[in-house]
């Protein structure tokens, strides 16, 4: 069961259930319970709520699913990210291949990355907010003053204020390797910029996901239509488990619209590689969907 948020020119963001090619307009059906995602995230019974609807039928035509998925327009129905006012957090060496990438990156050795790794304190760091966050088919971009950057696809939790894992949608940490290596407290400036956070297509609810563990992540960088990387990677490769992120995340903190945090990447493109204005990247989890963005300088 997936939700998504979405764009109509005559009716602004909406909150949209998706079934099969169909997306219904949650928002018109019942303004206060779908009145944002944040709002129908905080609801105690999701999946039954949505059934209940479906059951009843459902009165108001669809948008297709198809249509909406297009490069945003204001003057068009488009896909938006699945976020309202939430923060992005993130978690970093999570995978045994993302600490050697830093490791590797790292001018001053990168001995910190190892401790990190084995340590029961995860790497956490924010992100993003709303307004750096762009959605599906949006442009992400590539720092003017780095040479080295590269996507990190990620799965992303949806949190809502109680700490709940309520969702899974897909995430793209776009990172700046020549700049965090150079320092690791430059970290700040290698993530967190305009559009360096991608986040879509939509949220598939956890209720109905049986063995997340057992997804994947899939990423294709297409250059000139010529894939230039690929590579995937199963999620029970990641050495921290949810429940131990979150956790961390939420130790003398409070989050009362809900959080995102995305949970680190197995898959890093080799050192001689960085994305290029006008890159096309996918990154695919068979139970949530496929989040393509182009590269914008």
């Amino acid at each position: 069961m997936r939700v998504c948020k979405f764009f109509d020119p005559q009716s602004g963001a909406r909150v949209g259930l998706v079934e099969g090619d169909a997306v219904y307009d949650l928002t018109a059906l019942d303004k206060e319970r779908f009145a944002s995602l944040a709002a129908f995230l905080e609801l105690p019974d999701r999946v039954g709520t949505l059934a209940r609807l479906i059951r009843s039928g459902i009165s108001i035509a669809p948008y297709s699913y198809h249509s909406l998925d297009r490069q945003p327009h204001e003057d068009s129905p488009h896909l938006l990210p699945p976020i309202d006012r939430q923060e992005v957090w993130a978690a970093g060496v999570t995978y045994l291949r993302s600490r050697d990438a830093r490791v590797e990156e790292s001018e001053s050795g990168g001995s910190f990355y190892d401790k990190v790794y084995v340590a029961d304190r995860p790497e956490l760091f924010f992100k993003s907010t709303p307004h750096r966050t762009v959605g599906p088919n949006a442009s992400v971009r590539i720092r003017g003053d780095s040479k080295w950057n590269v996507p990190e696809p990620e799965l992303a939790l949806v949190l809502n204020s109680r700490r709940e894992l309520v969702g899974f949608t897909i995430g793209n940490d776009m990172s700046s390797r020549d700049i965090e290596g150079e320092n690791p407290l430059y970290l700040p400036q290698a993530k967190v910029y305009s559009s360096s956070c991608a986040l879509g297509p939509v949220i598939r609810l956890a209720e109905t996901v049986d063995h997340p563990l057992e997804m994947q992540i899939r990423l294709m960088i297409r250059r000139s239509e010529t894939v230039v990387f690929q590579g995937d990677i199963a999620l029970n490769q990641m050495k921290r488990s949810f429940e131990d992120l979150v956790d961390f995340l939420w130790r003398d903190n409070a989050f009362p619209d809900g959080a995102f945090l995305l949970t680190g990447t197995g898959i890093v493109p080799p050192d001689d590689f960085t994305l290029q204005p006008g890159d096309g990247i996918e990154i695919a989890v068979e139970a949530v969907g496929v989040l393509k963005n182009k590269v914008e300088g």
